[in-house]
């Protein structure tokens, strides 16, 4: 993927944090333990982090597109 979009379903998180150990940088959780993203587009020296909170996502509420 050149360009990464990632996307979360904060309807399906159940706040097990595994996105933000994997990437604080792009994620985040609100104060309810929801996962936030930080950045929609993140830097490609996140991209292998990023590929790896989405998979690491009990509720696989992380989802990742090619950006144009």
């Amino acid at each position: 993927m050149s360009t990464v979009r990632v996307e979360a379903d904060r309807e399906s998180c159940i706040s097990a944090g595994r996105c933000m150990a994997a990437n604080s940088s792009v994620f985040d959780q609100d104060d309810d333990g929801i996962v936030v993203v930080r950045t929609t587009h993140p830097a490609p020296e996140h991209r292998d982090s990023v590929r790896k909170a989405a998979y690491l996502c009990p509720a696989g509420a992380i989802t990742l597109r090619s950006a144009p």
